[in-house]
């Protein structure tokens, strides 16, 4: 038979109960850190410093213009030459977040961007120190509008883990291929990998979905 349901049931819950949380950890952890250091970036990039903003645009550049696997191994294997060392999980979750930061700053820029100018201008008037105008009227009404798009990016991060086998991480891929390689089996825990992404990226796509109507009918 190709496919076995005893052996599959057997490996079922190392799958979920091992794969599964590193998987959903990566991912939450990586989307943190992605929407914290995307909102930096993009203020850095607004700054009216220039050369700051110049570092930052390159920066950004430099980050969406290469792999993620490359940086994934940066991370691992050249960082620590310069003192820099983290443990397979951490460097994933580092990776992942710079990564996507990059994507999210565009976001962020864009939903910066259609704020009416007339809000700035009101703020101006009113003689709002700088602080207080961002966090009180600009990205109040910014971040909702990129809501969606940033959950867009956190699904595509999460179908993006399974490169941190290349470093040690086992996620769902990661533990269905040990598994597989111990039985010489790959049928089962590779199907039942890939049913879980499928069920976890499209529960986040149903989330994403209602993000996009609650804005859609609060503007």
């Amino acid at each position: 038979m190709i496919w076995d349901w005893q052996y599959a049931w057997e490996v079922f819950p190392d799958i979920v109960v091992d794969g599964l949380r590193i998987t959903l950890l990566a991912t939450v952890l990586g989307s943190a850190l992605a929407y914290t250091l995307g909102l930096l970036l993009t203020l850095l990039r607004r700054s009216p410093i220039r050369i700051v903003s110049s570092a930052a645009w390159a920066f950004i550049e430099l980050v969406r213009s290469t792999p993620l696997l490359v940086q994934i191994f940066f991370f691992f294997f050249v960082l620590p030459d310069f003192g820099v060392r983290f443990d397979p999980l951490t460097t994933g979750v580092v990776a992942l977040g710079v990564h996507y930061a990059t994507y999210c700053a565009e976001v962020y820029r864009a939903g910066i961007d259609a704020v009416p100018v007339g809000q700035w201008e009101a703020a101006v008037a009113l003689n709002l120190p700088r602080l207080r105008t961002w966090t009180a009227v600009i990205l109040p009404q910014a971040v909702p509008r990129v809501l969606p798009a940033l959950g867009n990016y956190t699904i595509s991060m999460l179908k993006e883990t399974p490169l941190l086998l290349m470093i040690g991480v086992l996620d769902i891929v990661g533990v269905a291929n040990q598994l597989g390689s111990r039985a010489f089996r790959y049928v089962e825990p590779i199907t039942i990998a890939g049913v879980l992404f499928l069920v976890l990226s499209y529960s986040a796509s149903l989330l994403v979905r209602g993000m996009e109507r609650r804005v859609r009918y609060s503007h």
